[in-house]
């Protein structure tokens, strides 16, 4: 007989049932079986991981984290410093990502890294917060491009019709951001229908919807589209690296650092999350066509271009414009446009607002690849419904997840509080990069005879750096004032109950469903005996 499904109880054998770890041999196998198309080389990786770090931190973050902000002091020219350091931080993550990935070159990153290691419910909490990094973030920058484009549309408003250069707010905007422009300007209208403003932010919907559909055709379309924006971007910051420098005044880099070693460490905590990015490599692994050569250069060096190219950009913006001096606000929302406009450069930095939008463009594309590809890991696993499993006949990617994430993207462009929904993004960072740390040494322990292409180097002196540096940026961050510091246990909370109600009831099912098969096939077999 079928063991006798039960609903989950504080037993002993509940609590060694949701610590079950998933064989990285069997989630090989289940990858094998899947049938995802593989297209990714390693140029296309690096395009992919420069796509998605190089974005909207170094076309806006940069700003404050050189001058300072409201509740953040300023590393003003050491920001290059400040830089470097997040680098540092990164890249003891990027190696344990690196060694996971070439060892269990399977979709999901993160989530299936935890679930070789610590099993099924952490594993479950991992792919939950994850969604706070990709998902919400995805609907995040999905209105940052919104608001470029919108500026960039301002510029032309001499020539464009006024509904296109300064189209309504209702149309422009999510119903938090609108609310505060009415409150600003009282001849702002927003309509409402019993009582609730009707906000649709119609340029990030429309972006959602064709990154969603460039992604259904697959990959291979999304690299390409990806490596056409990487070269747009890069090519503009070349512009201002280039055309800046006949504008840089020395006597901006001193003071070098005014506000010490605290300014220092306060732009690299901002910074940090410029670099954000490189881990949406890891959950593409399935579709790379040598993943255990390709993934650690794709990740190590994507890493390594944008440091670059992140320095370059810091040591022109401090030279153009004294950062250890109060600066004016229109320097901290777009620091590389501002400082082309006061060289009276307008043309370039109208180039530049163009190379924004593309860069945003880029980071979309690999948020929504990471999210999908999670999901499809945590359908493979029984969590999520097996229809997300069904690959399009002639793409081979998951274009019903793709299109629900898409959709589910919309939803949220049309009610979330962006700026609340942001912060909880790098508590989601924060979790999934300690957590894959402590994956690596767990499994160096559990399995130490399983075949690793790439290895930490000087392990477990970089996993516990890994640990030690985004542990502590994570309670910097806690300790700053902001609710998303206690939104983030609700979140986990709720994760928590969700996986009690239906992702453990619908693994236990699908044991008894396999256990029934067996014992069915037994049965068979000694009767035709």
């Amino acid at each position: 007989m079928a063991e006798k499904y039960s609903r989950a109880t504080l037993t002993r054998n509940f609590l060694r049932t949701i610590t079950r770890i998933k064989n990285p041999d069997e989630m090989l196998a289940d990858a094998g079986d899947a049938g995802l198309d593989k297209t990714l080389g390693v140029w296309d990786l690096i395009i992919l991981g420069v796509g998605a770090i190089i974005g909207s931190g170094i076309f806006a973050v940069v700003g404050i984290a050189a001058a300072g902000g409201d509740s953040s002091l300023g590393a003003g020219p050491a920001l290059m410093i400040s830089m470097i350091i997040a680098a540092i931080a990164c890249i003891f993550s990027a190696l344990c990502y690196s060694e996971f990935a070439t060892m269990i070159p399977v979709a999901g990153g993160a989530y299936t890294y935890t679930f070789a290691t610590l099993g099924e419910f952490a594993a479950w909490m991992v792919g939950w917060v994850l969604m706070l990094e990709y998902a919400i973030g995805f609907i995040a920058v999905a209105c940052a491009w919104s608001n470029h484009l919108m500026q960039f549309l301002n510029g032309f408003e001499k020539f464009l019709p006024s509904w296109l250069a300064n189209p309504p707010v209702w149309l422009v905007n999510d119903p938090f951001s609108a609310s505060r422009l009415v409150a600003v300007d009282p001849d702002a209208y927003v309509p409402y229908i019993f009582g609730v403003p009707i906000c649709i932010n119609l340029p990030a919907i429309l972006i959602v919807l064709l990154i969603t559909a460039i992604l259904v055709k697959g990959t291979r379309d999304s690299a390409k589209m990806a490596g056409i924006m990487v070269f747009v971007k890069l090519a503009v910051i070349a512009l201002f690296v280039i055309a800046g420098a006949f504008y840089v005044k020395p006597e901006n880099w001193t003071p070098f650092a005014p506000n010490g070693i605290e300014g220092i460490f306060a732009g690299a905590f901002l910074i940090f999350f410029a670099y954000i990015g490189f881990d949406a490599l890891a959950t593409a692994a399935e579709e790379c066509k040598n993943p255990q050569k390709d993934l650690p250069v794709g990740i190590i060096g994507s890493l390594l271009v944008t440091t670059v190219v992140y320095v370059l950009v810091a040591l022109v913006l401090t030279g153009m414009q004294d950062t250890a001096a109060p600066v004016p606000a229109a320097f901290l929302k777009a620091p590389m446009a501002y400082c082309m406009m006061i060289a009276n450069q307008n043309w370039a930095a109208g180039l530049i607002s163009i190379g924004s939008l593309a860069g945003l463009t880029s980071v979309l594309l690999v948020l929504e690849l990471a999210a999908t590809r999670i999901l499809y890991a945590m359908s493979r696993d029984h969590f999520i419904s097996k229809r997300f499993q069904k690959l399009h006949p002639k793409y081979k990617t998951p274009a019903l997840l793709t299109w629900t994430v898409g959709l589910l993207a919309v939803i949220g462009i049309l009610t979330l509080n962006l700026d609340v929904a942001a912060e909880l993004c790098n508590y989601g960072t924060f979790t999934s990069f300690i957590i894959v740390c402590v994956a690596v040494l767990i499994l160096r322990k559990t399995d130490p005879e399983r075949p690793r292409p790439f290895k930490v180097p000087f392990s477990p002196v970089v996993p516990v750096l890994g640990i030690i540096t985004c542990g502590c940026l994570m309670v910097y961050k806690s300790l700053q004032p902001s609710g998303s510091a206690l939104l983030f246990p609700v979140w986990l909370g709720i994760g928590a109950i969700i996986y009690l109600l239906y992702g453990f009831v619908k693994n236990r099912l699908h044991e008894n469903k396999i256990h029934n098969e067996k014992v069915h096939f037994k049965s068979k077999d000694y009767l035709n005996k």
